[in-house]
């Protein structure tokens, strides 16, 4: 069973700040000629990375909920230029909504059990996908979803 990571989503207000940020840097990426992949640099690097590679996802966190998954495709470990070890998360840039679950901040990233993530909701026009951004980012900040 493939284990997930959560993580933060500092900055972004919500899931379509996200891929718009996902976007202009592939874009960046291509006109520099460099890889155009998403990735994710973390200090730490994971120690279950076959458990995270078999079919994990990395669930954001925005504004207080998990709102949005992007599937693991690579753990890159490297040695920053001051030496320290760090590692890239390379993500497939399509991002997946969730149900919203509540989460408290922390630091880093955390691992999270199947059991414990929430439900994709894909892409459907229904429900709390319905509404426009902002007025889920108010409801949100109100404690109303």
């Amino acid at each position: 069973m493939a284990l997930n990571l959560l993580k933060l989503c500092v900055g972004v207000s919500a899931v379509e700040e996200l891929q718009a940020w996902i976007d202009y840097r592939i874009d960046e990426k291509r006109r520099q000629g460099r890889e155009a992949v998403q990735a994710h640099t973390t200090r730490m690097i994971p120690k279950r990375m076959e458990e995270l590679l078999d079919g994990g996802s990395l669930y954001w966190v925005i504004k207080g909920n998990v709102q949005v998954r992007q599937h693991l495709a690579d753990i890159r470990p490297f040695v920053d230029p001051n030496g320290i070890k760090r590692c890239d998360l390379v993500l497939e840039p399509r991002l997946i909504l969730t149900e919203w679950q509540p989460r408290r901040a922390f630091q880093g990233w955390r691992y999270l059990k199947p059991e414990d993530a929430p439900r994709d909701i894909g892409d459907s026009g229904s429900g709390v996908n319905a509404l426009p951004p902002d007025l889920r980012v108010e409801l949100s900040n109100l404690g109303l979803l």
